[in-house]
């Protein structure tokens, strides 16, 4: 991943005129962050196929599977993170008393992850399709959350943005990590999909997870 941000921050700087100082962190905090959520969804999808034989043969929570799909994308960004330290680092960026938002910013990605994890798991368990459409989905919704580009740069298609929920999720987490303050502009959306999430989530796994054993 840190080769991959210096590579993709020199090109990318270059192409859209941005200066480096300002660029660099902003790129490497929106990969790490990406790699979280996306993660959390690619992973949730194979968390119950991945464990079928456990699955079949102990009596346990269901839930323990997501978990430790959970646990395994918290991991993954404490590793990651450190991409953007360096970054952050070289480039002067210090951290405020906004950067104390990252943690409840990110217990609330990780959260929804929970529920991502349980409902796609469910989805992919009884149709082995699915984890293919959601990986090509999320690849094309990773060109269109501003990762690798800036809000500003769609100033007259606000709109488009404020319909992408992945945005306002990369964008509390991003705020604080740059020193920037949390916006309720999209802290609101995030809570509305955690809630709703965790619904139908609860819904879809109290229906069908008696079922999980035999799809596996």
């Amino acid at each position: 991943m840190g080769i991959m941000v210096f590579a993709l921050g020199i090109l990318y700087g270059q192409i859209f005129g941005q200066v480096l100082d300002e660029y660099m962190p902003f790129l490497a905090a929106g990969f790490v962050i990406w790699g979280l959520i996306s993660g959390l969804i690619l992973g949730g999808c194979q968390a119950f196929i991945a464990s079928e034989g456990m699955i079949r043969q102990l009596n346990a929570p269901l839930s323990i599977y997501a978990f430790r799909e959970v646990w395994t994308g918290l991991i993954a960004f404490g590793h990651n993170i450190w991409v953007f330290v360096v970054a952050a680092l070289w480039y002067g960026v210090t951290p405020s008393w906004e950067t104390i938002w990252l943690i409840p910013a990110t217990l609330v990605i990780l959260i929804n992850g929970f529920w991502m994890v349980i409902f796609f798991g469910l989805l992919s368990a009884r149709f082995r399709d699915v984890p293919l459409i959601v990986g090509s989905v999320v690849q094309v919704l990773f060109f269109l959350t501003p990762v690798i580009w800036q809000p500003t740069m769609l100033p007259d298609r606000a709109i488009f943005l404020e319909l992408n929920p992945f945005y306002h999720m990369v964008e509390i987490m991003r705020g604080p990590l740059l020193g920037h303050p949390s916006s309720w502009d999209n802290w609101f959306p995030v809570i509305l999909i955690t809630v709703f999430g965790c619904l139908i989530a609860l819904l879809f796994y109290s229906a069908y997870r008696w079922r999980i054993a035999y799809w596996v």
